[in-house]
């Protein structure tokens, strides 16, 4: 399947400049739309890092979601962070590798704030304890509005 790419930021609506003051009355109803990038994260093994998105500047993190799959194997604690250079889990705070399911943010100091003139590397941090796991897999995304520019 073909796939289109362009700058941005998308926006939607029909109504761009306010005229009245009640719905249906010319109130402008423009917004932007979510994005959203995704990446499969190393989580078998030794502890690492995976790059899950790049996040143009002044772009609002809506939401940071964690799906593992198949559970990790290590002898000991295993557990994933998401967040930025200099604040590992602004994102999402450690959570256990070690079982599958569905974790969203609970970071909320950092969703709903604009990363910045500079935009955001968002990365995921796998810490193994040991190191000795042969199974994991899991895939993280981080939600966005591009260039909502909330400061």
């Amino acid at each position: 399947m073909a796939t289109t790419t362009f700058s941005g930021p998308v926006k939607a609506g029909t109504i761009k400049d306010t005229t009245g003051t009640t719905v249906g009355t010319d109130v402008a109803n423009i917004g932007y739309t979510l994005m959203a990038q995704s990446a499969v994260i190393d989580i078998i093994g030794a502890s690492a890092d995976t790059t899950v998105a790049v996040l143009p500047a002044n772009s609002q993190v809506v939401n940071c979601i964690l799906n593992i799959t198949t559970a990790n194997d290590d002898t000991n604690a295993a557990t994933v962070t998401v967040g930025v250079t200099g604040n590992t889990n602004a994102f999402l705070t450690s959570t256990n590798a070690k079982a599958i399911g569905l974790t969203q943010s609970t970071a909320i100091e950092a969703v709903g704030t604009d990363v910045g003139a500079n935009g955001a590397a968002v990365v995921a941090y796998f810490t193994a304890t040991d190191g000795d796991g042969t199974n994991g897999a899991a895939t993280v995304t981080v939600l966005y509005i591009q260039d909502n520019n909330l400061v």
